[in-house]
């Protein structure tokens, strides 16, 4: 185990491979999920963790082939979730919030659609499961310098991600978990797809800020203010 300013690191064996979280808050609070964006690490919500973890006993996942994580050379999406559940099997937790940005909250809402049962609520932040013709993401070419996460996983993501299961959208229907949708107001994510989401979501209610694609770290206070009033505001006896 590592300190870190932003949670101490485990590590767990979950889905048959390592799966590294970092971990902070009381034991004795409801537990809170993060999953972070394509490229980075569960360090990406530095910003917002200690203040999470105030309420909640919050663990920051690094998904598979980013960060401590293993890097087994074989990525989608569908892994990921499997990731995710097997990660709250080990862990004995039972139900969570589950927080996800850009490629982790794709990944959350198919946990949702797969075992909503396990969520007390859904917070997506700038991305949902997209339709297929929504996004183009082309290949891209490996850098000359090496990647603190395993390349593979970026084309695999954006392949994905530009021609997607159409099951991922047809199950936003079904997603009855509550769910908080927050979008960038300036991000080059279609502002349009989270919309028709939180249409089609039986229980989600769409919150729009001034900020990019990261919401959560350029403006960190109103990112808060949106999940902490929904939680309350849906709190689970």
């Amino acid at each position: 185990m590592a300190e870190f300013s932003n949670g101490a690191l485990h590590t767990v064996e979950a889905n048959g491979i390592l799966l590294a979280y970092r971990v902070a808050g009381d034991p004795a609070r409801p537990p809170m999920v993060l999953l972070h964006g394509l490229g980075d690490d569960g360090r990406e919500w530095r910003t917002v963790l200690p203040a999470l973890a105030e309420g909640y006993r919050v663990y920051a996942l690094d998904l598979r082939g980013h960060g401590r994580s293993g890097h087994p050379g074989h990525y989608s999406f569908e892994l990921m979730r499997d990731d995710v559940i097997g990660f709250l099997d080990v862990l004995g937790i039972e139900r969570c919030v589950l927080i996800g940005h850009s490629m982790g909250a794709v990944v959350a809402t198919l946990v949702a659609q797969t075992a909503a049962h396990r969520l007390t609520h859904l917070v997506l932040e700038d991305a949902t499961p997209p339709r297929p013709g929504d996004l183009e993401r082309p290949p891209l070419d490996a850098p000359d310098a090496p990647t603190p996460y395993d390349f593979a996983v970026v084309n695999a993501i954006r392949a994905q991600l530009g021609n997607p299961d159409p099951a991922w959208w047809d199950g936003t229907a079904a997603v009855k978990v509550p769910t908080l949708i927050v979008g960038g107001a300036h991000s080059s994510i279609p502002q349009s797809l989270l919309a028709a989401t939180a249409d089609r979501m039986p229980d989600a209610t769409l919150v729009t800020i001034a900020a990019g694609h990261y919401v959560h770290q350029e403006q960190p206070a109103e990112f808060l203010a949106a999940v902490d009033g929904f939680l309350a505001a849906r709190a689970v006896s």
